[in-house]
């Protein structure tokens, strides 16, 4: 080992004793009031959002917010999504709560995962593979499942049933204002994958019907956020030939009279050579957006620390290192994309 290792190392040790000792108020995921959980903005270039709150180390992704950014929301997994679970946190008398999962999504015998919230905040939506024991449904699918707000919160959760649900799988639904729901139906048997609509209709919804082919344009879309006026929808696509990496975040926009433009790659630095980049949102101000990546962090001194099973542990329990972290940016560069798109 060099000398500089050596001392770094030394360092690194008592960095991490002192964190131990200096109590809760100095680690740095502690939060306290403002937006964002108290974050500091970010600018132009990705960062990782809410580290040691949020982005933790593992597997995290699927951020969603209330209407006044006094809720958020995301989901974190492990081991493969053998147990995933939907963890929340609020704002009350100006500081942020410990996130805490939900009632309703937290059972470790199904999938709870990709939370999205109703413009109004009237709607609390997330998939589950859970058996619909309402209807008598005894066998579980991967469905879309909703709560109610009430004035004590969220209602228990039920399916949204049909025509959204149906024998395929489906997930990753996104809201507009009026309603209409967006969401990602896979042809059962296959990993074959496109993005749907529901306009509401009466109490539910109308038919879905599938987004146009230059939307879907590949085996596989998924995990399509669209933007609450409906201006503008981001799309995860796996194999396209301008890709980054196997899957990257496209963007399409939508006319007044209801035609969608061609995908545009996001480019960079949203994307990268990392596979694992498929879970967008826009914040309910529409000034930042967050984005799942699997990403590496930029350089930092540890980095040339020997790989110790200590070194090894905190790099394991920290964003940045290799698992999917939530990372934010700064959302006014989709305008220029959409000129892009135009060309």
């Amino acid at each position: 080992m060099t000398e500089r290792a050596k001392l770094l190392t030394a360092l690194f040790f008592i960095a991490s004793s002192t964190l131990l000792l200096t109590g809760c108020s100095e680690l740095p995921g502690e939060t306290g009031g403002g937006p964002y959980l108290g974050q500091e903005l970010p600018g132009t270039e990705p960062v990782i959002f809410a580290e040691g709150i949020v982005s933790t180390g593992l597997y995290t992704r699927d951020l969603a917010m209330t209407p006044d950014g006094s809720e958020i929301y995301f989901c974190s997994i492990v081991g493969n999504y053998a147990y995933t679970a939907i963890f929340g946190t609020r704002l009350e008398n100006g500081r942020w709560t410990e996130p805490a999962t939900l009632d309703f999504a937290c059972d470790p015998a199904w999938m709870n995962i990709e939370p999205a919230i109703h413009p109004d905040g009237s709607r609390f939506f997330f998939i589950s593979n859970r058996p619909d024991t309402a209807s008598g449904k005894a066998d579980g699918d991967q469905d879309i499942w909703v709560a109610d707000r009430t004035t004590e919160g969220w209602s228990d959760a039920y399916n949204l049933g049909a025509p959204v649900n149906s024998a395929a799988p489906e997930y990753f639904p996104s809201i507009t204002r009026d309603g209409t729901i967006y969401f990602t139906r896979e042809e059962p048997g296959t990993r074959m994958s496109r993005i749907f609509r529901a306009r509401p209709d009466g109490d539910g919804f109308a038919e879905p019907e599938r987004l146009p082919d230059h939307v879907n344009t590949t085996s596989a879309q998924f995990n399509a956020f669209i933007d609450p006026d409906e201006r503008f929808l981001i799309v995860c696509a796996f194999g396209r030939k301008d890709s980054r990496g196997s899957t990257d975040y496209y963007i399409t926009f939508r006319s007044e009279d209801d035609k969608w433009s061609e995908l545009v790659n996001m480019g960079e630095p949203v994307n990268t050579e990392s596979g694992l980049e498929y879970s967008p949102y826009i914040s309910p101000d529409g000034k930042y957006f967050f984005f799942m990546s699997s990403r590496k962090k930029p350089a930092q001194d540890t980095d040339i620390l020997p790989l110790t099973r200590m070194h090894m542990m905190e790099m394991h329990n920290s964003p940045g290192y290799g698992n999917p972290a939530v990372w934010w940016m700064e959302a006014a560069f989709i305008d220029s994309l959409a000129e892009t798109s135009c060309e």
